[in-house]
């Protein structure tokens, strides 16, 4: 595929899964190895197009600030690739957790398929992805939870699971109805895990774009994700174990300067 095609598949492909889009993202990048302002065009359009999405950040920094760009891509790919978070949440859970889970998380759900003694809350975050459904195939008791009961499953779960989509200093990004689940679990004394996978933690200049370009301030309620801040979360779950939050939200990627200018645009022009 020619580098600008793949570019803009990569750019187009909302709702993929993370570890896709950086492996797709690294071979678009990896094109534009021998043009250093095509490289940060290209990093900048894939970060515009994606916003919410911490991994795209952190593989494009990582990228922009390295000395050969496109061992950089490839290595970034491998890393999130290479990762174990969902076996270390596996190992990690109780024996017999009444678990909840919002939205699809795609670290999550495979660590909860591998363990049959679980009894999993899924709680619908209006997307329409049936985690239950998929869950039950492999014979994990679960139960499927309504938007108007998320409160009440958080009240009762005894480990309420979060999956950051990227996590900064004071707050991680997650999917809708996040927060309302960990504010509960927060006010009846339940605990929440928030599971951060390779590629999520961002220092918090990348954070800060991350959020204002995934969430309007005026009305965050369309955004189709939640801010969840970190004095709501208990433990930390990443490929390093269960760990407390300062350690387990510590960036893990340098500040490209260039990723916080914004993209140009199709027609538009320098002044």
């Amino acid at each position: 595929m020619h580098p600008i095609e793949r570019l803009r598949y990569v750019a187009r492909a909302g709702g993929a899964d993370p570890v896709d889009l950086v492996s797709e993202a690294a071979h678009a990048l990896g094109s534009f190895a021998d043009d250093p302002a095509g490289l940060v065009a290209a990093a900048r359009r894939l970060v515009a197009r994606h916003p919410g999405v911490g991994p795209m950040w952190w593989m494009c920094s990582r990228v922009l600030v390295a000395a050969v760009p496109e061992e950089e891509a490839w290595a970034a790919s491998a890393d999130v690739e290479a990762d174990d978070t969902a076996g270390v949440l596996a190992a990690a859970l109780p024996d017999e957790a009444r678990t909840l889970v919002v939205g699809w998380p795609s670290t999550v759900v495979p660590a909860l398929a591998r363990r049959g003694d679980l009894e999993v809350l899924a709680a619908d975050d209006g997307t329409g992805v049936d985690v239950g459904r998929v869950l039950a195939r492999v014979d994990v008791d679960v139960v499927d939870v309504p938007l108007e009961g998320l409160g009440a499953a958080a009240a009762v779960a005894d480990v309420v699971l979060l999956e950051a989509d990227a996590v900064g200093p004071d707050a991680a990004l997650c999917a809708p109805s996040s927060r309302a689940a960990a504010a509960v679990a927060r006010a009846a004394g339940r605990t929440v895990w928030l599971v951060v996978p390779v590629g999520r933690a961002l220092p918090g200049p990348l954070w800060d774009a991350c959020v204002a370009g995934a969430v309007d301030d005026d009305e965050p309620w369309e955004a189709g994700a939640d801010v969840v801040p970190l004095d709501l979360v208990d433990r930390i779950v990443g490929p390093g174990g269960v760990v407390d939050v300062a350690e387990g939200t510590a960036p893990s990627c340098p500040v490209a300067a260039e990723l916080l200018k914004p993209a140009r645009t199709p027609g538009s022009h320098r002044p």
